[in-house]
């Protein structure tokens, strides 16, 4: 038995069009549709055999590279003993990763935290059930959140997300947003540091809140926000504002985990704190379907008197890959990679920013970089104009990367974890073109 598929792209295109519901045409990023038919590491080929490096990561689920063969042999194996397995019934699989994943939790100064799993399906659900999490566990209900952040798509995560292209009606209430420490275009302007808007966290609490709180949701960098870093002392006087409230700190380490900043496996861990709980997802299996809260085993407790499900949360041929994800981020060195190469990287961009004044901001860490679009640089205009027409002549340079930001005016680079050396200067050349490209119209 075999199943045809067709690869020509105007059918696929009107295939997609006549098929999919019109909730899938906002986030197709491309004037015209592009195929991808194989991808390998940090490479992508499209159904015409053309060649692109992959800035995006398949949006940041791809972390050790397309394909990885040992990624697909470790699904491969399990599928083909047993392709899922409900979590009502125990299995090895999930069991040891679970394990495996706790182990590059933080112990803190005493090594006394003990650290629990629940698998979900997507990062998004992982979000829905560390807010539920927090909020049972507190007894409180009100939660704060960044804008711009993105949390997910889902009606909880969506009421976390503080971008205004995200959000749908309906959406459940009881979240107040406090100010994201943007240190390029700010509330208190730039390089202002973490203390003002630490104050703001406070004063938020006291005017949008009952005074007591179930928690905070931080991305360590901001994703979609457009890779906004987070001020030294940030995340630890937000934990340390928030639980004096009687709330959590949640890391929402969806994009900004696994390796992927380069100094740390966390995004947090840069700021010398410790989560309540801790969401992950994409990277986490490299484009296998998986998410995972990982909580303080005390908080998670009260979860026990009701029933909670997730139907494919410990699928054990994702789990499986999942397994191998973490032993060749290990092996291969694929954090230091991160820190190394995305360096080098960050270099050629600020290249860029001193040669083409529409560059307004240059930023990010290890392999989570941005390129910030103005039309004036004193003012600091958003422009997204020309992010689309780079965006588009990247495509042509060869180039896969996405729009991001609450006004779609940054470039956002967020590869595969393998990318090497050897691919910066192709990656910087093609950046190159694409923006004198954009220059010339």
């Amino acid at each position: 038995m075999s199943l045809e598929t067709s690869w020509n792209l105007e059918e696929t295109a009107a295939r997609r069009d006549r098929y999919y519901s019109a909730s899938q045409r906002k986030f197709v990023p491309f004037k015209d549709p592009i195929v991808f038919r194989k991808g390998q590491m940090q490479y992508l080929w499209d159904e015409k055999g053309r060649k692109y490096t992959d800035l995006l990561g398949m949006n940041v689920c791809i972390s050790v590279g397309h394909s990885h063969p040992e990624v697909v042999k470790a699904a491969m194996d399990q599928a083909q003993e047993l392709t899922h397995c409900t979590t009502m019934f125990y299995h090895p699989v999930p069991a040891h990763f679970a394990e495996e994943l706790t182990a590059t939790m933080p112990k803190g100064p005493k090594g006394d935290i003990e650290w629990v799993v629940h698998f979900t399906n997507s990062g998004s659900e992982a979000i829905d059930l560390a807010m539920a999490m927090a909020r049972g566990y507190t007894g409180n209900l009100d939660l704060l959140a960044l804008r711009t952040a993105y949390h997910g798509p889902t009606s909880a995560a969506q009421s976390v997300t503080g971008i205004a292209g995200w959000r749908h009606p309906g959406m459940p209430g009881n979240v107040a947003f406090v100010a994201e420490p943007n240190q390029y275009r700010g509330i208190f302007g730039r390089n202002a540091g973490a203390q003002p808007y630490l104050d703001e966290i406070e004063r938020v609490i006291d005017s949008s809140t009952t005074g007591r709180i179930a928690g905070i949701l931080i991305e360590s960098v901001q994703g979609y926000g457009g890779i906004i870093e987070m001020p030294p002392g940030y995340l630890s006087g937000a934990a340390e504002r928030v639980r004096a409230a009687g709330g959590l700190y949640i890391a929402d380490e969806v994009q900004s985990g696994f390796g992927r900043t380069g100094g740390h496996m966390w995004g947090f861990e840069s700021d010398d704190v410790i989560p309540d709980i801790v969401v992950m997802a994409k990277g986490i299996s490299n484009g296998f379907p998986l998410g995972a809260v990982v909580a303080r085993r005390h908080i998670a407790e009260p979860m026990a008197e009701k029933f909670m499900f997730h139907t494919y949360g410990s699928n054990p041929t994702s789990c499986a890959a999942g397994r191998a994800v973490l032993q060749v981020l290990k092996r291969d060195r694929l954090q230091e990679n991160a820190k190394d190469v995305g360096g080098a990287l960050l270099k050629r961009l600020q290249d860029l920013y001193q040669k083409y004044p529409v560059i307004g901001d240059v930023r990010g860490r290890g392999l989570m970089l941005a390129i910030e679009m103005v039309s004036d640089r004193a003012k600091m205009t958003p422009d997204a104009e020309t992010t689309s027409a780079v965006f588009e002549a990247c495509r042509e340079a060869g180039l896969i990367l996405s729009k991001s930001g609450p006004h779609r005016s940054t470039l956002r680079m967020v590869p595969p974890l393998c990318l090497s050396m050897e691919d910066v200067e192709t990656v910087a050349e093609g950046l190159d073109r694409a923006f004198d490209m954009a220059r010339k119209g």
